[in-house]
């Protein structure tokens, strides 16, 4: 019986540090879909909701922001290959942002920089690196 509890025990352990792991994955990709199809068809401004509160509260969207927010739409949003693990709970992704001048029908590219950072607690991935720069 003793030989059989060391295995058993093993076995348990590695199985619940899979589901961690799983539970991470798995939020990391619902999230990226979700942010990726926020800023596409609902706005910069929905898309905060995603960035984490610590930064927004050190660096509160302005109403000039908002504002460009307004003058812009999202017409292409390109991960190329996907987040890039950058430590045990963060990633990095590099994205593509098309957008379209509703003014003056003006298309352009920027590139978004992104750090997300996994919070355990709340099975919750969090944008670091805030809202893109709509002035690049």
């Amino acid at each position: 019986m003793r030989r059989i509890v060391g295995p058993i025990l093993l076995s348990t352990v590695l199985l619940l540090s899979g589901c961690a792991t799983d539970r991470r994955s798995d939020s990391l990709a619902h999230t990226m879909i979700a942010y990726a199809n926020t800023v596409r068809w609902d706005g910069f401004e929905m898309a905060e909701a995603f960035v984490d509160p610590k930064v927004r509260e050190a660096h509160p969207i302005t109403e000039l922001d908002r504002a460009h927010f307004k003058q812009v739409q999202v017409n292409d949003y390109d991960d190329g290959n996907g987040p890039v693990p950058a430590g045990e709970n963060e990633v990095r992704q590099t994205v593509s942002i098309g957008l379209t001048n509703l003014h003056t029908q003006a298309v352009r590219t920027i590139v978004d920089h992104q750090v997300w950072r996994y919070d355990p607690d709340k099975n919750k991935w969090w944008l670091e690196t805030g809202i893109p720069n709509l002035n690049q």
